[in-house]
């Protein structure tokens, strides 16, 4: 039945008590785990009803169906509605995991988490995330259909719907997000927004005034005004005056009530985030007439709101457009099955031997080393797409075959403009979508205005490949604004984050290799703006290079172990020449992946950390991560303070990376080791 068929749906029939469900449960999730935030799911459950029902296509038996519509919640806090509706419209979810909401290892838990609940997209919680992650997506879904779909054959055709709430809106990424979304004219993308004037700390006009609507329009959106958002005939006209729109995203500004159906704490913050009490609760249901027990469902009600049959008919439907595509299109369709499958073409590991055989011994900056590494992978993975933050020619991220997206729907660069945190978020959405490998690139120091969406990257386990260019203070003049010095160390605690530092073109062309392999997680590349020699490797430099760290080069019988990154690799095997002159002998390592290395076993670690030998560690940063290598008997060369503004040979010169330095200070350390053993 749709949920607007009658139209004043009155306490006590059915249409009203498709509602009055998904409110009920949403109360009884936060009283049984005694935390959480039932206002907002309570506030938004017609919005939720008209869209689950009426608009969205998504199958519950498959929840990975490729041309399922998104559903991306960016208010996460309000996840107990997200549960109800995948409990009641058939996901399996059953009320025993609703029973365990926020408890440990369940399935319901405070905020969405993707791979956890089957149905949700993706994690939620850093708000106005979920609001990016849902522009990628609608990238991703336009794109996919402009590369794969073909006349009479539209096997890519689906929306991407996302709530928000006044948190997300006053968050900057929805600022960042919502500018691109315009300028692309997404049409496929309805957000709708929860406009009820609470937050936390009270009703939010004392700090939040912004005309939203207006911003969106200037944003190039198409937005609808005032829409009541408990009257689901309003809230109907207003998806349907939506989704005909094809060349704009639309907004939907819903007037709601935080906490509808609570007698006494309706409107109120207290609705925002804590239970409403059992009092409270009890003369809800009453004023709702629903007689029914905690987390009771009656038959009526679960049949009106399963979707398995329907969906189970969209998917069947699609099946059979994809069938007819694969008789005219037979390759276009092995390739779309591959590339939502998620695999590789055979040709790229040939690809990276190919490219490693063609390196030259010209000194080369890192970053044109990726531009080369991204130049031979590009062919042999056609789901490559991304693109800079304004940064293209400084970061190389583009090749021969790069298209922008705005000039030709079916091309692989996107121009983020200056919005680095969205752009981050935005590769999520992409990644998650599928049919992609998203890579986006800005300078190393501005990782820090990305590091939470690069940190839910890592948490959700996507395969976004980040380029950071300009990644030590060698890149000069710009000065400490520029000059990346605790950002490495940062970054290398995220867990599950790869961050390579490449020494050279061939470590720069394995690091590529290994991120685009990689299926767990996301792949970090800090590339140097200044240009670099080549080191001398053996034949087996790529097996070497892919786990991590390994024996560059080693004279007589070493007394030490010179590790090194980067741009400083090549600085330590300029001290080590300087110091066999002397007669003092050093292995150096070069370790372009700590946690690579760190996933190798204890024999591995011992042939390239010989026990017994002192380790100095050197990288133009800050020295805390380092001090596990270097321990008592060795030593940290790095940078703990700001830099300076200056020619790059005069900064390094003023910081002490110069071999001359580099070898005094190991020749110091190792006569001091020798005096006290003596």
């Amino acid at each position: 039945m749709n949920i607007i068929e009658r139209p004043a749906a009155r306490p006590g029939d059915l249409a009203w008590a498709l509602t009055a469900v998904l409110r009920a449960l949403s109360m009884d999730m936060v009283e049984q785990a005694k935390a959480g935030h039932p206002g907002a799911p309570m506030g938004m459950a017609e919005i939720a009803a008209v869209l689950w029902r009426n608009h969205l296509r998504h199958n519950p038996a498959n929840p990975l169906w490729p041309d399922r519509d998104r559903f991306v919640l960016s208010n996460g806090h309000a996840s107990a509605l997200l549960y109800a509706l995948l409990h009641l419209t058939g996901y399996d979810l059953p009320v025993a995991e609703l029973r365990r909401f926020r408890q440990l290892h369940s399935r319901t838990p405070g905020h969405p988490e993707y791979g956890v609940t089957p149905g949700v997209e993706t994690t939620t919680g850093p708000l106005g995330q979920g609001f990016a992650n849902a522009v990628g997506m609608a990238i991703a879904e336009r794109t996919l259909a402009a590369q794969f779909n073909r006349p009479g054959h539209a096997i890519v055709d689906h929306r991407s719907f996302v709530f928000l709430g006044d948190g997300c809106m006053m968050e900057g990424i929805s600022h960042e997000a919502a500018s691109l979304a315009g300028r692309l004219g997404l049409g496929k993308l309805v957000a709708c927004y929860d406009d009820n004037g609470i937050s936390i700390d009270g009703p939010v006009a004392g700090w939040f005034s912004d005309d939203t609507p207006r911003r969106f329009e200037a944003y190039g959106w198409q937005v609808l005004r005032d829409i009541d958002g408990h009257d689901p005939a309003q809230i109907d006209a207003a998806f349907r005056t939506a989704l005909a729109q094809t060349d704009r995203p639309s907004l939907l500004c819903c007037r709601t009530t935080i906490g509808r159906g609570a007698p006494t704490k309706a409107g109120h913050q207290d609705t925002h985030g804590a239970p409403l009490g059992p009092e409270e609760i009890q003369r809800a249901r009453e004023d709702m007439r629903w007689p029914y027990k905690p987390f009771e469902i009656p038959d009526d009600v679960a049949a009106a709101w399963n979707h398995r049959p329907e969906g189970e008919a969209a998917e069947a439907e699609w099946q059979e457009r994809l069938v007819r595509y694969q008789a005219a299109y037979p390759d276009l369709a092995a390739e779309f099955s591959r590339r939502i499958a998620g695999r590789l073409r055979p040709e790229l590991e040939p690809a990276a031997e190919h490219a490693l055989v063609a390196i030259t011994d010209q000194k080369t900056a890192t970053r044109k080393s990726g531009q080369i590494a991204l130049t031979a992978f590009a062919p042999a993975a056609p789901e490559l797409l991304g693109g800079s933050a304004d940064l293209t020619h400084s970061n190389l991220t583009f090749h021969p075959g790069s298209r922008a997206i705005t000039d030709d729907p079916a091309g692989n660069q996107i121009s983020f403009g200056v919005r680095e945190f969205g752009m981050a978020a935005i590769a999520n959405g992409i990644a998650l979508h599928g049919g992609f490998i998203p890579f986006v690139a800005t300078f190393l120091v501005f990782s820090d205005y990305a590091r939470n969406a690069i940190r839910m990257s890592a948490l959700m386990r996507q395969r976004v490949i980040y380029v950071m260019t300009h990644d030590s203070i060698a890149l000069g003049e710009d000065g400490p604004t520029h000059q990346p010095v605790e950002q490495l160390a940062a970054l290398r605690l995220i867990p599950n984050l790869e961050v390579w530092r490449p020494c050279d073109t061939a470590e720069t062309i394995c690091a590529w290799a290994e991120a685009l392999l990689r299926h767990d997680g996301p792949t970090l590349l800090a590339l140097s703006r200044q240009a670099l020699p080549a080191q001398k490797r053996g034949l087996s430099a790529r097996r070497a290079i892919s786990r991590g760290g390994y024996m560059l080069s080693e004279s007589g019988a070493p007394q030490a172990v010179l590790l090194a990154t980067g741009s400083e690799v090549a600085l330590a095997v300029a001290a080590a020449e300087i110091l066999a002159n002397k007669s003092i002998f050093l292995r150096v390592v070069s370790m372009p992946c700590v946690s690579r290395f760190e996933a190798q076993d204890e024999a591995y670690h011992a042939s390239v950390l010989p026990p017994g030998l002192p380790v100095i560690t050197l990288e133009a940063g800050a020295t805390a991560t380092w001090r596990a290598y270097a321990g008592r008997d060795g030593m940290t060369i790095g940078l703990d303070r700001f830099g300076e503004s200056g020619p790059e040979k005069a900064v390094l010169e003023a910081f002490g990376f110069t071999p001359a330095c580099v070898a005094e200070r190991i020749r110091v350390l190792l006569g001091r080791h020798l005096n006290e053993r003596s």
